[in-house]
Formats: structure tokens, sequence, C-alpha cells
């Protein structure tokens, strides 16, 4: 390979390389660091594990011993899984998802494969925050920094006018009172 990705590289690029959208230079180069870097490799299959049981779960084959926790309240709390995690529920709907959690083994195993998957990306986005060179957040700040900074073109006729305006009244003025 002539071109090495480092760890954090792979890092920001594996959530495109699982979904395939990656050109095939791209993922080559990817698939040559997985097959390197065990770190890489075991953190690239939990999430891969991860993204299975959730895209999978309705597809996967139900236990006779799990049907019974398949309810309406299971379904609710799947719904409401994602905002539970991200702190936007109220406390009542907080509870319901605490009491859910303790009383059903799936909703147990979902939470905490969301709590894996969160984990994932928040050190994926960690391990590359301060790589300014890809944080084109920056630039943009920066860019309408600068754009905020130049003055409008109407601006400076408008300013300019005045001033002539107020030269000409001064001269007016000067003239008159002679």
């Amino acid at each position: 390979m002539q071109q090495e990705l480092s760890c954090d590289q792979v890092g920001a690029l594996i959530t495109f390389y699982i979904e395939d959208k990656l050109s095939s230079k791209l993922m080559q180069y990817v698939r040559h660091h997985l097959k390197n870097c065990p770190l890489c490799a075991e953190k690239y299959e939990s999430l891969i594990q991860v993204v299975n049981n959730v895209i999978n779960f309705p597809a996967a084959v139900v236990n006779d011993s799990e049907d019974r926790f398949l309810t309406g309240q299971y379904e609710e709390f799947k719904l409401n899984l994602s905002a539970y995690i991200d702190n936007e529920l109220d406390n009542d709907e907080n509870i319901k998802i605490k009491r859910m959690t303790i009383s059903n083994p799936l909703a147990r195993r979902d939470l905490e494969d969301m709590y894996t998957f969160k984990r994932l990306l928040h050190y994926s986005f960690d391990k590359t925050k301060h790589n300014i060179r890809s944080d084109f957040s920056k630039g943009i700040t920066s860019r309408l920094q600068m754009q905020g900074a130049q003055a409008d073109p109407f601006v400076k006729i408008v300013v300019f006018f005045a001033l002539m305006m107020c030269a000409i009244l001064a001269g007016a003025a000067g003239i008159l009172y002679l």
C-alpha cells in the first residue's frame, strides 16, 4: 500500500466504511489498516455487532422465554430509548424507562447496546476532534468572522455620502457666517 491510514483517520472513516460509502481506494486503505491493527479491528467488530443488533432485531428469532417480554410497553421503551440516553425525557418518562430496564431483559440488552454504541461514537469523535485540518466547523466559523469584518459596499457608499454632505453643509455654513 502506498498510503497508510492512522488510527484516528480510520476511526473517522469507520462508519462510512460500514455503510459502504467510501471510494474503492479508501475502502482498500481502511481494510488494510483493520487487518494490521488489532485495536481498530476490535472496535470495528464491536461497532458491527451493535449495528447488527439494532438493525436485525425485528428479524431475529425470538426465544420463547423472551416472547413474554415483547409487549406494548417494550415497544414504547424502544421508541423513547434514544431520548432517554440523550436526557431529553421528563421525570415520569425516565422512571418508565428505568422500570422497563429493570424488569425486562430485552430492554436491558437494548440499553446496554445503545450505551456501547454511544461510547464508540464519542471515542471516535474525541480522537479526531483536535485534528484542525479536518475540523470543517472551525474553517467555516473563521470564514464567517472574516466576512463579518469586511464592510458591506453599500455601507461604504452611505458613509461616504454622509461625510460628503457634512462637508458641503459645513462649507455652506462657513460661507454664510462670513
